[in-house]
């Protein structure tokens, strides 16, 4: 599958859903935001957001320091 994510584009593994590309990525289960094809998906909807070839993601990681 090919994605633009955060502006780069990318081969990934076929992946069905946001859920799935947030276990590829690796990303903590908070802290961290998904925008797809320029709408920023809640949390509780990345098991049902379907994704297709060609799709624009950001992906944001929240970073805590002092």
């Amino acid at each position: 599958m090919r994605l633009q994510l955060n502006g780069q584009a990318r081969e990934t593994p076929p992946l069905a859903t946001l859920a799935d590309l947030a276990l590829w990525l690796e990303l903590p289960a908070f802290g961290s935001a998904i925008e797809l094809n320029g709408e920023v998906i809640r949390r509780a909807d990345h098991a049902t957001a379907v994704l297709n070839d060609g799709d624009r993601l950001e992906v944001v990681r929240l970073v805590g320091g002092g």
